[in-house]
């Protein structure tokens, strides 16, 4: 009996199958299609993604594909009016320091590869048609094409989308909605005032907009965008969308290579488990592409599920620790849906102030942005996914100074690189004691001692507080010195002990 059945091979589905292999646990990924996808789809790699990716083994590789965004321009009526560099947004906040683009088919094809290399194959044309759980097992029917198979596993992952069959099973609603406005995708080679190959362009056109962003090579461009009201009822004919496009952005289209239409959905599913079974990604929530939040999104579902499914499969970890999955992911993907969707509502409303808002005052209030560190550091945090944090989660305890159990451990500049072990660990600025190294060295747990200086001290570390680190570089406990009694209460109470992954 395989421990666990991932359904669905997107970029979630992908990662999350590769967390458990690097854990050792043994998975089946299957998959309708009968391929990975064809088309690029989701585009921006967000820095927080990229943390987990260094993790994993594979941050280089998606970096040496990928481009890295450098600018961001907004123009109006045809006319630039603002412009911020966002190449060294995160400069000393994380290892990398804006968002990438990337094609999600090329990078389907990278996560592939390097599952491939762990032996680790998806079984495509298999679709998922009803489970049925009791308390050991889940027992899967799939239909493998055109044959019926039935098998057993201890848990089950919907990575499945937006139409998610696991969700369907669990019985859990998906409450929401889908906004009025018809969208657009197109990859395009074009040229241009608005054009780049390391920016992101927002145009805006009276009530329509398009966001302009470099894909594959130099003079390839994705564009995301409103369809025009009055194209509405010809919406499958490119070439009048094309001279509307050329006309309103100031573009030069010289040819289309992918184009489609969509609508967009806001919506976060009442629940993420039930039993053994797990939404994660598209099959929990979907909302606005605002920011390029969504598929990262899905990832840090994938991360979060992975390390904690990996411990209790190992027996690492009681079954407990499974409970925190939803209470965290789900209390994120509600403030990301509402945080979207009023931005996006402001981006695509057609009244006077919304409007005087794109036109008259974003404009104005970009360079101001651009000169103010304080304010680009926020802007990072967000955008970036590096503020996320779980300072409600069971898994949290304890606050000391500025830094609190639940939030990503603040970047030093040197403290990253012993998270790629993706195992517990505690971490000290400063100087260990002697009874912290003996009950560490007893436990098997792994302790990092850091240099306490005026980096540290400015993120909030305290010298010689004990941090401990969860798999994934959140911060499952603080304490203000060294208390061991502290650290084994919470090590005995979630039955934790270290989980070795393959490098």
């Amino acid at each position: 009996m395989n421990p666990v059945l991932i359904v669905g091979a997107g970029p979630t589905g992908l990662v999350l199958a590769l967390s458990m292999t690097k854990f050792g646990v043994p998975i089946k990924i299957i998959d309708k299609a009968d391929g990975p996808g064809t088309s690029s789809r989701a585009m921006a790699v967000m820095p927080r993604t990229l943390e987990f990716y260094n993790q994993l083994g594979i941050s280089g590789a998606i970096i040496n594909e990928s481009i890295k965004i450098k600018e961001m321009q907004l123009h109006v009526d045809g006319k630039k009016r603002a412009r911020m560099h966002v190449g060294s947004l995160g400069t000393g906040l994380s290892p990398f320091t804006s968002p990438y683009s990337f094609p999600q088919d090329e990078h389907e094809k990278l996560l592939l590869e390097k599952l491939n290399e762990f032996g680790i194959t998806v079984d495509w044309n298999t679709e998922l048609l009803s489970f049925q759980e009791d308390q050991k097992c889940v027992k899967a029917k799939m239909l493998q094409a055109g044959h019926a198979l039935e098998e057993e596993f201890a848990y089950i992952c919907g990575c499945d989308g937006a139409g998610s069959a696991v969700r369907h099973q669990i019985n859990a609603d998906f409450p929401g909605g889908t906004y009025e406005q018809l969208f657009y995708v197109m990859d395009i080679k074009a040229t241009g005032r608005p054009i780049d190959s390391q920016r992101i362009s927002l145009c805006f056109r009276g009530e329509e907009f398009v966001v302009l962003l470099p894909v594959r090579s130099k003079n390839t461009t994705r564009a995301i965008g409103i369809f025009p009201k009055q194209l509405v009822n010809s919406r499958d004919d490119v070439d009048k969308l094309v001279s509307f496009m050329e006309e309103a952005y100031q573009l030069d289209i010289k040819q289309v290579n992918w184009f489609s239409t969509y609508n967009v959905h806001h919506r976060v599913a009442s629940h993420f488990t039930k039993c053994r079974a797990f939404l994660v990604g598209d099959a929990a929530h979907i909302h606005s592409p605002a920011g390029g939040q969504g598929m990262n999104t899905g990832i840090g579902d994938a991360v979060n599920l992975g390390w904690k499914l990996a411990s209790v499969v190992h027996g690492k970890a009681k079954e407990e620790l499974l409970h925190s999955y939803e209470v965290e992911r789900r209390a994120f993907a509600e403030r990301l849906v509402n945080t979207t969707d009023r931005a996006f509502t402001s981006v695509v409303s057609g009244s006077f102030i919304n409007r005087l808002l794109r036109k008259q005052i974003v404009p104005r209030l970009i360079p101001l942005v651009d000169h103010s560190m304080r304010i680009k550091e926020q802007l990072f945090k967000i955008i970036s996914q590096t503020q996320i944090e779980y300072t409600q989660s069971p898994l949290s305890s304890g606050k000391y100074m500025g830094v609190e159990s639940g939030q990503r451990l603040p970047f030093t500049g040197d403290n990253y690189q012993t998270l790629q072990t993706m195992d517990w660990q505690v971490h000290v600025y400063g100087s260990a004691s002697a009874q912290l190294l003996n009950f560490c060295k007893k436990r098997g747990l792994p302790l990092h001692t850091f240099s306490f200086d005026s980096i540290a001290e400015q993120k909030g570390l305290q010298k010689e507080a004990m941090y401990l680190l969860r798999p994934d570089g959140h911060i499952g406990l603080v304490h203000s010195y060294q208390d061991i009694q502290q650290l084994q209460e919470y090590l005995d109470n979630w039955g934790i002990t270290p989980v070795h992954v393959k490098q």
